[in-house]
């Protein structure tokens, strides 16, 4: 787990309010929250529970949308989006790129992008270079993709269910990349539902429900008080 001494004059991630509706229902609905550097957070839920939906405002990437939100002491736009990695949880690179091809892509669009640690993080998958996205399994599209969003000295990093979809063993390594690629006075958010796998690594968790906060806290905290695991402790609340 990560630890840093930084004190920052204002959390990484401030919501205040938020509230996005689609179609007359609210994907969120009044959340608030501050999230400061220097930590992972596993922000956990089932489908529709809106995390998607906070992850993309976070990333500039939603618009008309209800509330206050800062990333790094700004509103979503250019200047946020410039200090942002965001991974999506659908792929977005086109099916004839090898790696190098993506590395140059992404070279090309942030200047804040590290090709040869890239590189390296791409060594430590194991990916072949010769083959192209259509050609890789699931599994190695995955690795590409997160070896590119970490590969940016970016201070919020946004990982949509990064590990979803791909078999334990893959689960594994992935985040092991994960952790090697994260910078100490960064923060990191990794939205999933597959709590037990990233219960190692998280340094706290939200817990969403119908776009609301149902339980937030240190996981350390959160263990001891409820003498359980974050996996049985998120079963239970949301059973409750």
């Amino acid at each position: 787990m990560s630890s840093t001494s930084i004190t920052p004059e204002h959390p990484a991630v401030e919501v205040e309010g938020l509230r996005k509706t689609y179609h007359g229902r609210a994907a969120l609905d009044g959340l608030s929250l501050q999230l400061a550097s220097g930590q992972i957070v596993g922000l956990m839920g089932d489908n529709g529970s809106g995390k998607t939906t906070l992850l993309k405002i976070l990333a500039g990437l939603l618009s008309e949308w209800e509330g206050e939100v800062r990333v790094e002491g700004r509103a979503p736009g250019p200047e946020s989006k410039a200090m942002v990695s965001f991974l999506p949880d659908a792929s977005f690179l086109a099916d004839g790129l090898r790696p190098a091809d993506a590395i140059a892509q992404y070279a090309r669009f942030f200047a804040d992008f590290d090709e040869a640690k890239a590189r390296e993080m791409i060594d430590f998958f194991a990916l072949p270079w010769d083959l192209t996205l259509k050609e890789m399994s699931k599994g190695m599209r995955e690795k590409l993709q997160i070896s590119l969003a970490m590969s940016r000295r970016a201070r919020v990093y946004l990982l949509d269910e990064p590990i979803s979809g791909v078999d334990p063993a893959s689960r594994d390594v992935i985040l092991r990349g994960i952790i090697s690629g994260f910078a100490e006075d960064s923060l990191m958010i990794i939205s999933t539902h597959l709590i037990q796998d990233v219960e190692a690594i998280v340094d706290s968790v939200v817990f969403l429900r119908g776009g609301r906060i149902l339980l937030q806290g240190a996981a350390d905290e959160l263990r001891e008080q409820h003498q359980m695991g974050l996996d049985a402790l998120f079963r239970k609340v949301y059973a409750s």
